[in-house]
């Protein structure tokens, strides 16, 4: 609960922040006439339809599970992203429209010291709000935050463009390069949008997070019990900024019920000590076969119907299959 209103104030400031940079963009654009600023306040005003949708997805993603959402409502992020990414592109697709109709219907700039100085402390405050969002939602696993710290990141870029752009002009009064840097700042935009849908599109369809595998699998390796003799049928989804992890493990088939829900709890204590985020197991405890010998490490096991050979050291060729393994 507290990792979830730490995202929805860091929210609510973004939020405020964005609002009044959206107002000084359009100020700026008054003033300067610049197509290229018209598209930087366009995008601004993405950037708080994205917010608002955004703080309202981390509000319905804090509510706890219930009978319809057993597994959370933290899945309404990755949505989240994707809504975010459909405007970021729309708008980007526009903006390059505009820069392309602006050739044919040219206009003088004017203030065009006013519009840089605006564009230039909107770029700074984008981009510190940028790195907050980038870097808190990373910590607290949030794929809302760090889309939409990407989207204001994408902004700053812009603003850096713009804001070369527009000194260029101040010292040549070439115009037209008003227009080049609307339709470069339209397809870089549109480009960003396309890939947070692309990204939410992936989460939605629970793609493997294989980062996240290969970590959990060093790590069992690492601290693993003698009797663990394996894991395999492991899989990782993740809900939000929950993470659902699936395995099968094989145990000795002459433990008590008690002995392997030990063994099962404490693998479970192990991914939730070494994992920062939340993390929730379900495990399928197996008992292991006389082809287990080869690999089990319980040298002292009364009834091993085969020599041990080897330590099997767990991969992602050997985890993921529902198949026990054997040397």
């Amino acid at each position: 609960m507290t990792n979830s209103r730490s995202k929805i104030n860091t929210m609510k400031i973004t939020l405020i922040v964005g609002f009044l940079l959206m107002a000084l963009k359009f100020l700026a654009y008054y003033l300067t006439q610049s197509s290229a600023i018209l598209t930087d306040a366009i995008e601004s005003i993405v950037n708080v339809l994205a917010g608002s949708f955004a703080l309202y997805s981390l509000y319905y993603a804090a509510k706890p599970k219930d009978e319809d959402h057993p597994y959370g409502h933290g899945k309404i992020e990755f949505l989240s992203t994707g809504v975010e990414g459909g405007m970021v592109t729309l708008a980007g697709v526009a903006m390059t429209f505009k820069g392309i109709s602006a050739f044919f219907n040219p206009h003088d700039l004017k203030n065009i010291d006013i519009g840089l100085g605006i564009s230039l402390f909107s770029g700074i405050v984008n981009y510190m709000l940028a790195r907050i969002l980038i870097k808190k939602g990373t910590t607290l696993h949030s794929s809302t935050m760090v889309a939409d710290g990407k989207h204001l990141l994408t902004d700053t870029w812009s603003s850096v463009g713009l804001v070369v752009g527009l000194i260029i002009i101040y010292f040549t009064n070439l115009f037209w390069i008003d227009y080049v840097i609307t339709i470069g700042l339209g397809i870089f935009i549109a480009i960003t949008g396309f890939k947070l849908v692309q990204e939410s599109i992936f989460n939605l369809l629970d793609k493997a997070d294989y980062g996240k595998i290969e970590h959990l699998i060093s790590v069992l390796n690492t601290k693993r019990n003698p009797s663990w003799i394996d894991i395999h049928n492991l899989r990782v989804v993740k809900y939000g900024s929950v993470v659902h992890v699936d395995c099968h493990m094989t145990l000795p088939w002459y433990y008590t019920l008690e002995e392997s829900h030990k063994e099962v709890d404490d693998l479970d204590k192990l991914a939730t000590t070494e994992f920062s985020h939340e993390i929730e197991f379900f495990i399928h405890a197996d008992p292991c076969l006389p082809k287990s010998c080869s690999i089990c490490e319980i040298h002292d096991c009364k009834v091993r119907k085969n020599d041990f050979v080897k330590r099997l050291e767990w991969n992602m060729s050997n985890v993921l299959p529902d198949t026990k393994h054997t040397i």
